[in-house]
């Protein structure tokens, strides 16, 4: 039962309403005055409060965060557009005007009300995400996940821009959405663009919008991307993707706080902090000409590095488990659990598609179970791509991400499309293509 404190000076209106607000399941307590409220013993349990504007001695306002965190209503038989404007700008979280039928009033309490239980419930899920995954849903205690985790807590409070590093599918949008939820712009939204999904002939105007016959196809006015995220962060994925001509106008918006929609004469002010990341070496592609020096270093201000699964030691297993609770519950199957042959095989086993990879190896393996242990075989992993290590018997080789590209590729383009690879790389079907070329890697016949 909801407990509602009424402040109202007038006896015949206090008890009209009280009466109604109990007919209706309300515990209520009464006060003429906001002083008078302030003498009340208990009211740490108040759900909301309900105050006249014009009150003796101090005005109904007063009675903002009288308790707690208890929203306040305002009612006032003065009902206009500058109280109404006042009362909000001081905390009010509503205005009802006198008169107001019986329908009205109950409506504007459960509406309140409701959004004070939602807002309750959402610290709740936030408070029990943060006790299990300390940042945004991210596993791991190896040490180099400790690292990210203490790098994301130092740059999160602050509005620098954010570069993050780490080879395709270790969770570089996870890093982007931990620093966006810790940061002063949380409330604000998070836009994600993925630079490598977008043809590099619309990425300006996905970017900063374009006005209405700005090119043929549009035929209507449409907000970009940095615009919908201003007040937030923009997240750019694969940013080593952008054109040149993107990425001086990217390093102008940056700068200069201002955007200009394509074909529009006049910019627009913009409040965003970037975040971008990359599998990339953009200082070899500053080298090579392919991306800007002066974007590049007005990105690297603070850099997070995220390391490849193979280098992240007994998280596979906590990883894993984690996955494997997460499908079970999305493909609506219980009591599966990992055999020992199967964990062994996951820790014996690079990961070259890391986070990614290991989260469909999983998936299928729930797919495919008919009982309720996933044997090694369910994981369907290459043995090509086995570590040699002290458990193996043997010295571990380290190979390049080229290495990785082509194993990955060459076991697993028989039964995916190019279109399947590219995503479960982290690139585009574009990007694929030239790779594939740059590395002699050729298609299978019919493929």
């Amino acid at each position: 039962m909801s407990r509602i404190l009424l402040i109202e000076d007038e006896s015949v209106i206090r008890t009209a309403l009280r009466r109604l607000l109990e007919r209706n399941g309300y515990e209520v307590r009464e006060a003429e005055t906001v002083e008078a409220a302030r003498q009340l013993k208990e009211l740490d349990g108040t759900d909301l409060v309900i105050a006249d504007l014009r009150l003796p001695g101090a005005p109904g306002t007063a009675a903002i965060g009288l308790i707690a965190d208890a929203p306040v209503l305002i009612m006032t038989s003065f009902a206009s557009v500058r109280s109404a404007v006042d009362s909000m700008k001081q905390g009010a979280v509503d205005y009802i005007a006198k008169p107001f039928n019986h329908d009205e009033m109950l409506l504007s309490v459960e509406r309140v009300l409701g959004q004070r239980r939602l807002a309750r419930q959402n610290r709740a899920l936030k408070s029990d995400v943060a006790r299990s995954y300390p940042v945004c849903g991210m596993v791991g205690s190896s040490r180099p996940m400790r690292e990210v985790f203490q790098r994301i807590d130092k740059v999160a409070p602050t509005d620098t821009t954010v570069l993050v590093v780490g080879e395709s599918g270790t969770g570089k949008e996870l890093v982007a959405r931990a620093i966006h939820d810790k940061s002063k712009r949380s409330a604000a939204p998070l836009i994600v663009m993925n630079c490598a999904a977008i043809p590099p002939n619309l990425i300006e105007s996905e970017l900063f919008g374009h006005e209405k016959g700005a090119f043929t196809s549009a035929v209507s006015a449409q907000q970009g991307l940095i615009e919908a995220a201003d007040g937030g962060t923009l997240f750019l994925d694969e940013i080593g993707e952008l054109t040149l001509d993107a990425q001086a106008r990217l390093l102008r918006a940056l700068e200069d706080g201002e955007i200009r929609r394509v074909g529009a004469a006049h910019t627009k002010k913009v409040d965003i902090r970037l975040i971008a990341a990359t599998h990339r070496d953009l200082g070899k592609m500053v080298n090579e000409n392919t991306f800007r020096e002066d974007l590049f270093y007005r990105l690297h201000v603070m850099e997070v590095r995220l390391p490849p699964l193979r280098e992240r030691g007994n998280d596979v297993k906590e990883l894993a488990q984690a996955l494997l609770r997460r499908s079970c519950e999305r493909l609506h199957k219980r009591g599966i659990q990992l055999g020992p042959q199967a964990i062994e095989a996951m820790c014996g086993y690079d990961w070259p598609g890391n986070v990614r990879e290991l989260e469909h190896a999983i998936e299928r393996a729930v797919i495919l179970c008919d009982s309720d242990t996933i044997s090694r075989d369910l994981l369907a992993l290459d043995s090509r791509r086995t570590k040699q290590g002290p458990d193996n018997g043997g010295t571990r080789t380290d190979l390049s991400l080229e290495d990785y590209f082509r194993a990955f590729v060459e076991a697993h383009q028989a039964d995916m499309t190019e279109t399947q690879l590219a995503k479960r790389l982290g690139i585009s079907r574009k990007a694929l293509w030239e790779r594939r070329q740059r590395l002699g890697i050729p298609r299978p016949k019919g493929g």
